[in-house]
């Protein structure tokens, strides 16, 4: 029995390419997609980011706090004075990061934006932030902040 032969010839007459059928645009954007999320949860697009909430009311006053995101709750931490609590994250390459804490101590509460990408990203990649009465400061009371209104 002879085994067929096949020239470029008869390929072209009878051989259907399948890459020659397909339309390149949704394989290259899938590509695209698959490169830009693997890149960005291997942190190559972003740096990873700590955030630290030291308790610094008056008084040796003990702090509750409950911070959250979006997709992530941090729990309900209660922290002595003096005492602090550390989270890590990679920020959004989409810019759209957000952490917000309550914050509860003798009988007040109050609540912040502790981490804000469009604030933040470009101010610290450790975020040292002082819990006082009036406010949150950050990194040493270089900057504070007034608390947000509890509606």
């Amino acid at each position: 029995m002879r085994a067929a032969r096949f020239t470029s010839r008869s390929c072209m007459l009878f051989c259907r390419s399948s890459a020659a059928n397909m339309n390149p645009l949704p394989i290259n954007w899938l590509l695209s997609l698959t490169l830009v999320f693997v890149v960005s949860e291997a942190g190559l697009l972003l740096h990873k980011t700590d955030v630290l909430i030291y308790n610094d009311l008056d008084g040796g006053t003990d702090l509750t706090l409950h911070c959250k995101s979006k997709n992530n709750d941090l729990g309900i931490q209660h922290l002595a004075y003096r005492n602090y609590f550390e989270f890590n994250f990679r920020p959004s390459f989409l810019g759209n990061t957000l952490f917000y804490c309550s914050m509860q101590w003798n009988g007040t509460m109050r609540w912040f934006d502790i981490y804000l990408e469009g604030r933040d990203v470009s101010r610290c990649i450790r975020c040292l932030w002082y819990v006082r009465p009036d406010g949150p400061c950050l990194s040493n009371y270089e900057i504070c902040y007034h608390w947000k209104s509890v509606d």
